[in-house]
């Protein structure tokens, strides 16, 4: 049986990955996951694709007292209370509009100084939403390591170039893909698969680093072509046009906790056919 393998979650958009042994998941994802993002002066939204190196950033927050700490290379923790909170703003998120607040602190300064612009902390109005699409990303570890295998260098290809909510071992290449309008079991969660998930060029940027070291985007092209989309969700802008996809969207049907080693497993013979 599928298992679930590792988990990837980050308090601040674009920011380091940690990889948890257990997550809880609402029906709008993981609370803690995406908590903050940040926006330009203009209040765009502002994130690896803009500026790599965030991933040299380590966040970590802790949701009893609300506080945040972020580790800035060569430089002091910036830390505080992430409850005082300014202008309500609302960032565009490839045509969809996500509502939350500027956090008022130190961290509008030290973001703005270390990306060479200003920037600024915004808190999301309702946990979950500062996601791309839908809350819940999926891949199978066989799927990663097929595409390693099919490509020059691809031992560079570090699963957190794709930075998924899960992975999961013990299913075939691409079985993932096959549960489009499925009904999936993940512990104690059901999740409704959508569709694939369309790749940017934050794939080509070291996870280390930020710096473009790789042709990901190319490598998937390569080897399985330019796949259409289908979302079941209107988006004006998708990530470089949406037409290189690895890995599978999910939505929420029923809350609960996902840990490692958890099954995974189809709840429905037959695929659901959309509305």
């Amino acid at each position: 049986m599928p298992l679930v393998s590792r988990l990837s979650t980050t308090p601040v958009k674009g920011t380091a990955l940690h990889h948890p042994q257990s997550v809880t998941v609402t029906g709008n994802g993981v609370p803690e996951n995406r908590r903050f993002h940040l926006v330009d002066a203009r209040r765009r939204l502002f994130n690896g694709k803009h500026h790599g190196p965030l991933v040299q950033l380590t966040a970590e927050f802790d949701p009893r007292d609300e506080q945040l700490r972020l580790h800035v290379p060569d430089r002091p923790p910036v830390v505080g209370p992430t409850t005082t909170l300014g202008e309500a703003v609302r960032t565009d998120f490839y045509g969809r509009g996500v509502d939350g607040h500027l956090v008022e602190g130190p961290w509008s300064a030290a973001l703005s100084d270390f990306v060479g612009q200003e920037v600024h902390l915004v808190a999301v109005d309702r946990p979950g939403d500062a996601v791309d699409v839908h809350p819940v990303t999926l891949i199978s570890t066989a799927t990663l390591e097929h595409l390693r295998r099919v490509t020059p260098d691809g031992e560079r290809l570090d699963h957190r170039r794709f930075r998924m909510l899960m992975e999961v071992d013990g299913c075939g290449v691409h079985e993932e893909d096959t549960w489009a309008g499925r009904r999936v079991r993940i512990g104690g969660v059901t999740v409704q698969v959508v569709g694939p998930v369309p790749r940017c060029v934050v794939t080509n940027e070291n996870p280390d680093s930020g710096a473009v070291d790789f042709g990901t985007l190319k490598a998937i092209v390569r080897y399985r072509g330019e796949l259409a989309t289908d979302l079941s969700t209107p988006v004006a802008h998708l990530p470089d046009n949406g037409a290189v996809v690895l890995g599978m969207y999910a939505t929420v049907e029923r809350p609960g906790d996902i840990a490692l080693g958890d099954p995974v497993e189809l709840v429905d013979e037959t695929a659901v056919q959309p509305a």
